[in-house]
């Protein structure tokens, strides 16, 4: 029986509760996760049919920890080793621990031992609750690739202990980490797919964990930035969506209704980063938040300065990506048709829907709607996301410039 979305939503949420509170109990990361992948899919089975337990995070802690002594018994008894396994009790239901270490997860899961992409992959599973299809679309890579990864990566960190790593090891780690919670958070930001433009409960999870190492780290420039850069985006949610759900472009968003307090919090903190820390992209990118949080309207935008600090951006920490984003900068500075040219040596992002949306508004603003037309519908047909296929059909219906 496949789960309803809500029963879906509330085990994506627990996941990585119910895994943090094996892993203190048990320590073994890998088998912990085993363990809690099958009382997953057990809830997933069991729930819509008896409905659900006063406790899920208790029942799902208690299942996990169950199936996690069965495998070690199982173990045990291969190695010849059964009085090891005869000592360990059955738990009985218990309530849910109130510690949170998650932070004590995402450490373990940016183990140096594992390659980046295996830290990505197995952190936004294990501590972000994203599918393996979800990963997939948020790295670019095949799920069937996500897969192998995590895979090799739970075998890497066989026998790793559930502790946060002391402190000369931590900052190795934390670029990893940074780079884990900003794809968490645009996952959230901006849904891959689905029927909802954002994912509240991705973003939210994102911030408050960046805002934990921002406790712990206040001196970390990066971490700063990152923070920011959530804070200045996540402030305009409110204006992103029409009530029937509609994806709103940032041009035609209604500014007053973006999260005034979040904004305030966010300038001031990458306002103090940028003159006391080391620059970083994250900062940079929270800059160019910065700079559009703080235009008053679409029309007062300072394109020259948001193209300097893309161009910036693209020196410290060049990407595919962060040159695709900087196009429509370039056009707004130096016109459409430059735009449209710098879009053609862009490489590393075939069949991506994105550079179809922004080639699409370019040939809109350089006056050709026909062809402008033509990539709206080509760029509808790639993404997987509901309110943004339905936004880019209107474009395409009506040919006019955003």
């Amino acid at each position: 029986m496949t789960p309803s979305p809500g029963f879906e939503q509330l085990l994506r949420d627990l996941a990585p509760q119910v895994l943090t509170a094996v892993c203190r109990r048990f320590g073994d990361f890998a088998l912990c996760e085993d363990a809690v992948q099958e009382a997953l899919l057990s809830a997933a089975l069991k729930w819509p049919e008896q409905g659900l337990p006063d406790n899920p995070k208790s029942w799902l802690i208690t299942a996990a920890a169950r199936r996690r002594i069965d495998i070690e018994r199982s173990e045990s008894a291969r190695r010849q080793r059964e009085h090891t396994a005869a000592g360990l009790a059955v738990p009985q239901p218990e309530l849910a621990p109130a510690e949170d270490d998650t932070l004590t997860l995402l450490m373990l899961c940016c183990h140096p031992e594992l390659g980046k992409a295996s830290q990505l992959a197995l952190t936004l599973r294990a501590v972000g609750g994203l599918t393996t299809a979800e990963i997939g679309r948020a790295l670019l890579v095949p799920e069937k690739t996500v897969s192998q990864r995590i895979n090799r990566a739970k075998k890497r960190l066989s026998g790793a202990r559930f502790r946060m790593p002391p402190p000369e090891e931590r900052a190795e780690r934390m670029a990893a980490v940074l780079q884990v919670l900003y794809l968490i958070f645009t996952e959230g930001h901006t849904a891959s797919s689905g029927t909802a433009v954002n994912r509240v409960e991705l973003t939210a999870e994102a911030i408050r964990l960046t805002r934990q190492l921002h406790a712990q780290v206040p001196d970390d420039g990066e971490v700063a930035g990152l923070l920011a850069l959530m804070l200045l985006s996540d402030a305009r949610r409110p204006a992103r969506t029409r009530p029937d759900g509609t994806a709103v472009p940032l041009a035609e968003q209604d500014r007053s209704r973006w999260d005034s307090a979040a904004i305030a919090e966010g300038l001031d903190l990458i306002g103090k980063t940028l003159v006391s820390a080391q620059l970083g992209p994250y900062q940079l990118e929270a800059a160019i938040a910065a700079v559009h949080d703080e235009a008053a309207r679409a029309e007062d935008t300072d394109w020259p300065q948001i193209l300097a600090l893309y161009d910036l951006l693209l020196a410290v920490a060049p990407s595919p990506v962060a040159a695709l984003n900087r196009i429509v900068p370039v056009a707004m500075v130096h016109g459409a048709r430059e735009g449209l040219r710098q879009l053609d040596e862009i490489a590393g992002l075939d069949e991506h829907h994105r550079v179809d949306v922004v080639r699409a508004h370019l040939l809109d603003l350089a006056g050709d709607p026909e062809q402008a037309r033509a990539y709206y519908r080509s760029a509808a047909q790639k993404t997987l996301s509901v309110p943004e296929r339905r936004y880019l059909e209107s474009r395409a219906a009506k040919g006019n410039s955003p």
